[in-house]
């Protein structure tokens, strides 16, 4: 099978959170599948120093965005067989500090900037002697790809266009722009209906790709059921109740080739299930990294995030107030509001021996967190599917979560299994529910037969894109081949192992 993949970041190129490292390993694993991707992505500011093999193609953009023309041209890189990533470069959109924001502040022509970028990406997938035969978008940056592939193929002439999959990773975060941004589509007014794109008399972006692409995914089965909730769906759970047929929830799997304790270049000392003593190592060496007492006897909790509402940074920092009189300590990476930071270089500031904040991100520092910790908190509001508490299950750091989303799917609990119980599990939104259960992490910890089992379990568990990707597969060839029906459960199931 041929898939073009849309998304506006794509690591190790781009990142500013979980959507560039679900597309990078998604289209990794249906390469070492034996299928051929192709992935479409704004050339950013720094990529091609950083990537210096980038070639460029014999190949021009010259698109309509509203009443102007731009242009763009196209470099590519082949950093694997059967997988190749195209860059747009069009250095008025995206050479610039930022990849959507800069000091905290949106783009103000962000709409002109992922619109040209859905165009350039169904042009190619028109026009590419390589014919896709699914073309799949990420969010909502590239959401009008579906619009504007069937307009081509009504109004157009474009025969037998490819088939497409809309994969929602957050639902809160739709692209939502002034009417007006509407004409930079150039597509008929049917596109700009209740029905499709508009939105309250706004432009919705991601609306526009919920209702107009073949096929939809979000990243866990239990976010799936939620967004379909007027609690949960931001507005537009009526209209994915109306898709329920062509939409599923896929948990999201873990690149094992970048996380992985045993063969991990950002940590003193691998380790692994078979070799757990490495941990400890690894405990002592980011304690005095970061300027803590260093102690085997202290637990240590960690968190990597971005600090805002949906994480529920603000009920661990009450919960933290209440706790760090407790034998513990607390490491945080992370950035974003900036009342937030404040609130938590406060608590490292009236705790110097128990908390340790570092401000902003650092690959390395977050691998060597993971790997140091005893356990790992992740207190979200909502979690469509989380990657953090799989990085940690297989890093033997074991996660607190609240019961919702991914972070439901993925971590078992003692009153669940016994046996397979592998973290810990929290229901109420609320500082005393998570303090609640950092008290149960604090008397597992003073079980260490209990912890290794846990531990062992957590490093036993297999989020592997290699089985994830056997669903997008089925997924796909379910709604690639207009006369295949869904496999039966596809549609609420997904994997949730």
């Amino acid at each position: 099978m041929k898939i073009l993949l849309a998304s506006s970041e794509v690591h190790p190129y781009s990142k500013t959170g979980g959507l560039a490292d679900m597309v990078a390993a998604l289209s990794r694993a249906l390469a070492r599948a034996g299928h051929e991707a192709r992935i479409v992505t704004p050339l950013y500011r720094g990529i091609a120093e950083r990537y210096p093999d980038l070639q460029q193609m014999d190949w021009l953009f010259d698109l309509p965005l509203g009443d102007r023309r731009y242009q763009a041209d196209l470099f590519s890189l082949q950093p694997e067989k059967n997988l190749t990533v195209y860059f747009i470069r069009q250095p008025g959109f995206y050479d610039r500090a930022g990849i959507y924001l800069e000091n905290n502040l949106s783009y103000a022509d962000n709409a002109e900037r992922f619109i040209f970028f859905s165009k350039c990406a169904a042009h190619l997938a028109r026009y590419l002697p390589w014919r896709p035969d699914i073309v799949h978008v990420h969010d909502w940056q590239a959401s009008f790809v579906p619009a504007l592939i069937q307009n081509q193929q009504r109004n157009e002439g474009w025969g037998n266009p490819p088939r497409t999959c809309l994969t929602i990773h957050n639902l809160a975060y739709q692209g939502i722009f002034p009417a007006s941004a509407f004409s930079l589509t150039n597509l008929p007014p049917e596109y700009f209906t209740p029905d499709t794109s508009e939105f309250y008399a706004q432009l919705n972006c991601l609306k526009a790709g919920i209702a107009l692409a073949d096929c939809i995914t979000t990243v866990s089965p239990r976010y799936a059921r939620e967004i379909m909730t007027e609690e949960h769906g931001c507005a537009l759970d009526g209209l994915l109740r109306k898709r329920k047929d062509s939409f599923c929830g896929i948990l999201n799997g873990v690149d094992y080739d970048e996380w992985n304790p045993g063969a991990d270049s950002y940590l003193p000392k691998e380790y692994s299930a078979m070799r757990p003593a490495g941990k400890t190592a690894n405990k002592l060496a980011l304690q005095k990294e970061l300027n803590l007492p260093v102690s085997k006897s202290a637990p240590l909790f960690g968190t990597i995030t971005r600090l805002a509402e949906q994480k529920g940074v603000d009920i661990q920092l009450g919960a933290l107030e209440e706790m760090l009189s407790a034998n513990m300590q607390f490491v945080l990476l992370g950035s974003g509001s900036a009342s937030y930071e404040r609130g938590y270089h406060e608590l490292a500031r009236r705790f110097p021996d128990r908390v340790a904040v570092r401000v902003g991100y650092n690959e390395g520092l977050a691998h060597r967190i993971e790997a140091a910790c005893d356990f790992y908190l992740m207190p979200s509001r909502f979690e469509p599917s989380g990657l953090n508490q799989m990085y940690s299950l297989r890093y033997g750091t074991i996660p607190i979560v609240r019961a919702t989303g991914g972070l439901d799917d993925s971590v078992t609990d003692l009153k669940e299994d016994a046996d397979r119980a592998n973290g810990i599990k929290f229901l109420e939104f609320s500082s005393r529910a998570l303090a609640k259960a950092i008290r149960k992490a604090l008397a597992l910890y003073e079980q260490p037969e209990l912890l290794r089992k846990f531990r062992r379990n957590g490093m036993k568990a297999d989020f592997s894109w290699e089985k994830t990707v056997e669903d997008y597969l089925a997924f796909y060839k379910a709604n690639a081949l207009p006369n295949r029906r869904l496999r039966p459960g596809l549609q609420t199931a997904g994997r949730a192992r």
